[in-house]
């Protein structure tokens, strides 16, 4: 199965935090089956995590941005940076992230990321939706990504925000 883009809006399923350093987990497709691999790098300076189809091949790679004024990762693939995610200065109300798209228009996330409710959006264009409330299992949340778009990128930007909203060393910045 390809992880470029589809003509057919796409149907993922994540279990919630467990985005540890060192830990491996699936993402499924929407009936449950393991359709990518993520191998959380472990013994690593920063913070890394990637993405990889059934047959060890790299979708997407997330690393924690050393080198940065506020907590930021970036998502790769082959070497090349796809986007960098990068979370606001401090906001009273939620934690805001940017979503900086290389070679592309920017992308936006509104929603309430910490509760994995939320859109990712380009522009007034939804690009995926992010929702617990499709599943009864808990502390899992499904993402659908649009027609169009790259899984892999989008499924790596889901990632980041879950490590960017939920890390507790982040919470201090």
């Amino acid at each position: 199965m390809s992880f470029g883009q589809s003509n057919q809006p796409r149907q993922y399923r994540m279990r919630q935090r467990l985005f540890a350093l060192g830990e491996d987990f699936d993402i499924e497709n929407a009936d449950g089956q393991p359709v990518l691999h993520v191998d959380g790098k472990l013994l690593r300076i920063r913070e890394t995590f990637v993405i990889q189809d059934l047959q060890g091949n790299e979708v997407a790679t997330i690393r924690q941005k050393l080198v940065a004024l506020r907590p930021s990762m970036t998502i790769s693939r082959g070497g090349v940076e796809l986007a960098t995610i990068r979370k606001a200065w401090i906001s009273l109300l939620s934690d805001r992230f940017g979503i900086e798209v290389a070679g592309g228009e920017d992308l936006s996330v509104v929603g309430d990321i910490f509760d994995h409710e939320y859109e990712i959006r380009r522009g007034g264009d939804v690009v995926a939706a992010v929702s617990k409330q499709w599943f009864t299992i808990r502390d899992t949340y499904g993402i659908t990504v649009a027609p169009g778009e790259d899984d892999g990128m989008i499924l790596g930007v889901a990632v980041a925000l879950d490590e960017l909203a939920h890390d507790p060393d982040e919470q201090q910045h």
